[in-house]
Protein backbone atom coordinates (compact mmCIF):
# COMPACT_ATOMS: atom_id res chain seq x y z
CA UNK A 1 0.00 0.00 0.00
CA UNK A 2 1.34 3.72 -0.19
CA UNK A 3 0.86 6.29 2.78
CA UNK A 4 0.67 10.12 1.52
CA UNK A 5 0.68 13.00 4.15
CA UNK A 6 -0.05 16.26 2.99
CA UNK A 7 1.57 19.62 4.83
CA UNK A 8 1.60 23.15 3.93
CA UNK A 9 -2.40 24.35 3.98
CA UNK A 10 -2.81 27.60 6.26
CA UNK A 11 -4.91 30.76 5.87
CA UNK A 12 -3.05 33.87 3.88
CA UNK A 13 -4.38 36.39 2.23
CA UNK A 14 -5.58 37.01 -1.69
CA UNK A 15 -2.42 37.38 -3.54
CA UNK A 16 -0.01 35.69 -1.23
CA UNK A 17 1.72 32.25 -2.14
CA UNK A 18 1.72 29.07 -0.87
CA UNK A 19 3.30 25.53 -1.12
CA UNK A 20 2.00 22.37 -0.37
CA UNK A 21 3.51 18.96 -0.06
CA UNK A 22 2.48 15.40 -0.67
CA UNK A 23 4.96 12.80 0.99
CA UNK A 24 4.47 9.37 -0.10
CA UNK A 25 5.83 5.82 1.89
CA UNK A 26 5.12 2.49 0.98
CA UNK A 27 4.65 0.68 -1.92
CA UNK A 28 5.33 3.33 -4.74
CA UNK A 29 5.89 3.02 -7.94
CA UNK A 30 8.29 5.47 -10.53
CA UNK A 31 4.96 4.96 -13.15
CA UNK A 32 2.62 6.67 -10.74
CA UNK A 33 1.23 9.70 -11.41
CA UNK A 34 0.12 12.11 -8.97
CA UNK A 35 -2.48 14.66 -8.74
CA UNK A 36 -4.08 17.42 -6.46
CA UNK A 37 -7.67 17.78 -5.69
CA UNK A 38 -9.69 20.01 -3.98
CA UNK A 39 -13.02 20.33 -2.53
CA UNK A 40 -15.28 22.70 -0.78
CA UNK A 41 -18.61 22.34 1.11
CA UNK A 42 -21.57 21.43 -1.18
CA UNK A 43 -19.64 20.73 -4.55
CA UNK A 44 -17.69 18.27 -6.34
CA UNK A 45 -14.20 17.39 -5.36
CA UNK A 46 -12.47 18.71 -8.55
CA UNK A 47 -8.92 18.18 -10.49
CA UNK A 48 -6.18 20.96 -9.44
CA UNK A 49 -2.98 20.11 -11.19
CA UNK A 50 -1.44 16.38 -11.91
CA UNK A 51 2.13 15.66 -12.73
CA UNK A 52 3.34 11.88 -14.17
CA UNK A 53 5.75 9.51 -12.57
CA UNK A 54 8.79 10.75 -14.41
CA UNK A 55 7.61 14.53 -13.76
CA UNK A 56 7.95 15.37 -17.77
CA UNK A 57 3.96 15.92 -18.13
CA UNK A 58 2.00 18.39 -15.84
CA UNK A 59 -1.97 18.99 -16.56
CA UNK A 60 -4.19 22.11 -14.95
CA UNK A 61 -7.07 23.28 -14.12
CA UNK A 62 -7.53 26.30 -16.48
CA UNK A 63 -7.99 28.73 -13.29
CA UNK A 64 -5.21 27.84 -11.84
CA UNK A 65 -3.07 27.99 -15.11
CA UNK A 66 0.08 30.23 -14.83
CA UNK A 67 -0.57 30.73 -10.84
CA UNK A 68 0.10 27.39 -9.80
CA UNK A 69 3.15 24.53 -10.27
CA UNK A 70 2.89 21.09 -10.00
CA UNK A 71 6.75 19.58 -9.22
CA UNK A 72 8.32 16.33 -8.36
CA UNK A 73 11.58 15.47 -6.12
CA UNK A 74 12.10 11.95 -6.61
CA UNK A 75 14.50 11.76 -4.18
CA UNK A 76 12.46 12.46 -1.23
CA UNK A 77 9.51 10.85 -2.85
CA UNK A 78 7.69 14.03 -2.55
CA UNK A 79 5.43 16.59 -4.70
CA UNK A 80 5.05 19.97 -4.43
CA UNK A 81 2.16 21.94 -5.14
CA UNK A 82 3.60 26.01 -5.77
CA UNK A 83 0.66 28.35 -5.49
CA UNK A 84 0.54 31.69 -6.14
CA UNK A 85 -1.70 34.92 -6.15
CA UNK A 86 -4.16 33.02 -4.59
CA UNK A 87 -7.38 34.05 -4.50
CA UNK A 88 -10.64 33.78 -2.45
CA UNK A 89 -11.93 30.93 -4.49
CA UNK A 90 -8.89 28.86 -3.99
CA UNK A 91 -10.14 28.06 -0.45
CA UNK A 92 -10.66 24.63 -0.20
CA UNK A 93 -9.43 21.28 1.02
CA UNK A 94 -6.50 19.76 -0.73
CA UNK A 95 -6.12 16.33 -1.41
CA UNK A 96 -3.21 14.79 -3.20
CA UNK A 97 -3.40 11.38 -4.36
CA UNK A 98 -1.08 8.73 -6.22
CA UNK A 99 -1.17 5.28 -7.89
CA UNK A 100 -3.10 6.35 -11.38
CA UNK A 101 -1.10 6.32 -14.98
CA UNK A 102 -0.10 9.42 -16.73
CA UNK A 103 -3.36 9.82 -19.51
CA UNK A 104 -5.65 9.37 -16.53
CA UNK A 105 -4.49 11.41 -13.94
CA UNK A 106 -6.94 14.24 -14.56
CA UNK A 107 -9.48 11.17 -13.59
CA UNK A 108 -10.43 11.30 -9.95
CA UNK A 109 -11.79 7.63 -9.73
CA UNK A 110 -8.99 6.28 -10.90
CA UNK A 111 -6.33 7.17 -8.41
CA UNK A 112 -6.21 4.39 -5.19
CA UNK A 113 -4.51 6.22 -2.58
CA UNK A 114 -5.18 9.02 -1.27
CA UNK A 115 -3.85 11.57 1.85
CA UNK A 116 -6.16 12.80 4.40
CA UNK A 117 -6.38 16.07 2.66
CA UNK A 118 -4.78 20.22 4.35
CA UNK A 119 -6.72 23.21 4.76
CA UNK A 120 -6.00 26.33 2.71
CA UNK A 121 -8.33 29.12 3.16
CA UNK A 122 -7.65 32.51 1.00
CA UNK A 123 -9.43 35.77 3.11
CA UNK A 124 -9.79 38.80 0.74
Amino acid sequence: QVQLVESGGRRVQAGDSLILSCAASGRTHISFATGWFRQVPGKEREFVAGISGGGSVTQYRDSVKGRFTISRDGAKNTVSLQMSDLKPEDTAIYYCATGTAAQAMRIMKSYPYWGQGTQVTVSS
